[in-house]
């Protein structure tokens, strides 16, 4: 798990086909400090495992899913990348949860630069994301995790000071670039929720349906098979004008 605190800016060295795969070789420091064989590291939002190292360097292998899914497919060498390793136990929480799965790719469509030296970049919002993505929610773009400042039924900006854009590299993008995209997990959860029908008052049901062997009207009569009519909340041998609690005359 990660928390899309960016740690350091990468560069990609060099890009080897292996097999149907790829393999990225790429320039680092810091995420080099405790690296090890197997060790995962977020190479642009991308959970990627380390499978070779050296001075000032680590190499991953991306799989054609990674590769169709992100930007990883089209990056070459030269190329800046934003890495992080993931959070340590007892490290802090800086950001939000991310899980370095990308839902998929979206484009910047409009940039504007502040007087302050802040930028407000404008992308376009996946139509797979739409709900997903919220007012003053967090979003994952490109590994960094990013406060969502508006959203429009298009579109969707986030508002970046000076630091995020020297050490990102959104202080390089511009419109017609393309970044990957990582909705929060919990709003990805709720939708996939939703789109199951697996909410609604029976808890496990849509809210207009019942059980698959039960009509949406409520139980059966077993000998007739039709809605009994029956309230939940009042036993079938109490009239419906006594009161429920008869102890003590009360």
């Amino acid at each position: 798990m990660f928390t899309g605190i960016v740690e350091e800016l990468g560069s990609i060295r060099s890009i080897d086909e292996v097999g149907d795969g790829r393999r990225l070789v790429v320039d680092a420091a810091t995420v080099l400090a405790d690296v090890s064989l197997g060790a995962s590291i977020a190479v642009n939002g991308c959970c990627l495992t380390v499978v070779e190292w050296g001075d000032a360097w680590f190499a991953v292998d991306a799989v054609p899913e990674t590769l169709e899914r992100t930007t990883l497919g089209a990056m070459g060498p030269g190329e800046a990348v934003n890495l992080e390793r993931p959070l340590a136990a007892d490290g802090r929480f800086g950001g939000h949860v991310v899980q370095g799965h990308v839902d998929t790719v979206t484009e910047v469509v409009d940039l504007e630069t502040l007087s302050d030296g802040s930028r407000r970049l404008t992308f376009r919002l996946p139509d797979e994301l739409a709900g997903q993505v919220v007012e003053k929610g967090s979003i994952t773009l490109d590994g960094a995790s990013l406060t969502v400042a508006s959203v429009g039924r298009y579109t969707f900006d986030v508002a970046l000071i000076p630091h995020t854009l020297d050490v990102t590299t959104f202080g390089r993008r511009a419109p017609g670039d393309l970044v990957n995209v990582e909705a929060d997990v919990l709003a990805r959860y709720v939708a996939g929720l939703l789109a199951a029908g697996r909410v609604g008052p029976d808890h496990g049901y849509p809210a207009d349906d019942g059980p698959a062997d039960q009509p949406p009207g409520g139980p059966t009569d077993q000998s007739s098979g039709e809605p009994t009519n029956q309230s939940l909340s009042q036993p079938a041998d109490r009239p419906a004008n006594q009161p429920l609690n008869q102890e003590g005359g009360g």
